[in-house]
């Protein structure tokens, strides 16, 4: 019987030791950019997504040390958005992962540097890890991430979020922000992992549906804790949705409701993993914990 919680921190432990040999390697000057990236990038939390990479390498029968380098990248590609998310002119916390943001430590100026640094560096990263093996995998996962994180992905959730801020949503489109701000990243994840994994492209499609279903149900419950739950429990301000006049599942349907939703769509993702077989008992473990969390 696996022990989740010891799982999952030995495996945190282990992307938190990569994610220190990631980071690069500080010059004489400026120094204070190489500081604001490792504060951020360092700064602790669950580490879903490069986990999430890794499982699914090893799931389809991968190595994971062949993924580590995407994993971290994926990694500074969403401390990066987490960076610009906190700044005034987006959501304006003044927490993250239960320490000041980065524009409060460092200025406004230089937390947009040191999130456009990690970006950067993460695209470097998966450059060089494509140069030391140059193959379909390597080039597919690294398309995988970049297509998440970008105008198809997290970026046009989060424009859309901003553009709509203070505005009363639809549904429809209120879905439209969750599958590209959150799930879009988690999907590529997934992705990326089977991918880097060697599995045949009806295999990666299915991960990376199951990566949409999780990130619905894994946003919607973000949106319930930022009600129910407090900052010491979160790191982060709560209210922050009502504060920024966001429309939410909370707002559309009430907490129970949401609850059921985010249920359901949980269901379906474990469902596809119990059909992949036991390969992916800690990614359905995993995800029934991350969809019914309570901070």
């Amino acid at each position: 019987m696996m022990d989740l919680k010891q799982e999952m921190q030995k495996r945190c432990n282990d992307i938190e030791k990569a994610l220190e040999n990631a980071l690069p390697k500080q010059t004489e000057f400026p120094p204070v950019i190489f500081d604001a990236m490792r504060y951020s990038l360092l700064a602790g939390g669950k580490r879903l997504r490069p986990m999430l990479l890794l499982a699914a390498c090893e799931a389809v029968g991968g190595r994971k040390e062949d993924a580590v380098d995407f994993a971290c990248a994926l990694e500074m590609i969403h401390t990066y958005s987490l960076i610009h998310d906190d700044l005034p002119a987006m959501d304006n916390d003044d927490y993250r992962r239960g320490r000041l943001t980065s524009h409060k430590v460092y200025g406004e100026a230089m937390a947009i540097l040191a999130g456009d640094g990690l970006l950067h560096h993460a695209m470097e990263t998966m450059a060089i890890a494509c140069e030391k093996n140059p193959s379909a995998q390597t080039t597919g996962a690294m398309r995988a991430i970049a297509h998440g994180a970008g105008i198809f992905g997290m970026l046009t959730g989060q424009v859309v979020d901003v553009f709509f801020e203070g505005q009363p949503l639809a549904q429809e489109t209120l879905d439209f922000i969750h599958l590209h701000k959150t799930a879009a990243m988690i999907r590529g994840a997934l992705e990326a992992g089977a991918i880097l994994g060697g599995a045949d492209e009806k295999t990666v499609q299915t991960f990376a549906l199951a990566g949409e279903k999780i990130g619905v149900a894994f946003q919607i419950l973000d949106d319930i804790l930022d009600v129910t739950a407090t900052t010491e429990e979160l790191g982060k301000p709560v209210h922050s949705d009502e504060k920024n006049q966001k429309t939410t599942y909370v707002t559309l349907y009430g907490i129970e409701k949401s609850r059921e939703i985010a249920a359901g769509l949980s269901a379906e993702a474990v469902k596809i993993w119990k059909q992949q077989g036991e390969g992916c008992a800690f990614l359905l473990a995993l995800t029934e914990y991350l969809t019914d969390r309570k901070f």
